[in-house]
């Protein structure tokens, strides 16, 4: 029972870390849509794309719950015995996707309000806006890439 515990601690260090990271930088890039609109609310589809941007790392770290719950087997109703070394292993496989959806989901926020600004003032450069937040992402996507082969990598 206590591998269960810590497997099922470790998917939801992913989902509330990640989904922190995703709720912080959508409200940093939110605020600056916000100022944007109010003076120019033709210009709310633009906005949306870099408010939403941040909001990525949250849907990893749910990602990552899933793959626990299915790994673990409560799912489909037949849960295996965990012993504590699987558990503890389990909890560390979600670590990568915990730590960089938290960070990642910040700074990409920042760099999203950043480019809403930009964009504001000069539409053409909405595109190469969306590109540096999309280049804080990539962090979050190597994140999850390791945390799913952690996850494979552990026998039930």
């Amino acid at each position: 029972m206590e591998g269960l515990i810590l497997a099922l601690l470790g998917g939801a260090i992913a989902v509330f870390m990640a989904g922190s990271g995703s709720a912080i930088g959508i409200g940093y890039a939110g605020a600056a849509g916000n100022g944007v609109l109010s003076e120019q609310p033709e210009k709310f589809g633009t906005m949306l794309l870099l408010v939403a941007l941040p909001g990525t790392q949250g849907i990893y770290g749910f990602l990552t719950g899933f793959l626990v719950l299915m790994k673990t087997g409560l799912i489909a109703g037949s849960i295996p015995a965990i012993t504590v070394n699987q558990g503890f292993g389990i909890l560390v496989a979600c670590l990568p996707i915990a730590v960089t959806g938290l960070i990642s989901g910040i700074h990409q926020g920042r760099v999203c309000a950043a480019g809403i600004g930009v964009a504001a003032k000069h539409p053409e450069a909405t595109m190469r806006a969306l590109v540096y937040g999309a280049l804080v992402e990539t962090y979050a996507v190597l994140g999850l890439v390791i945390t799913i082969f952690l996850l494979n990598g552990i026998r039930l």
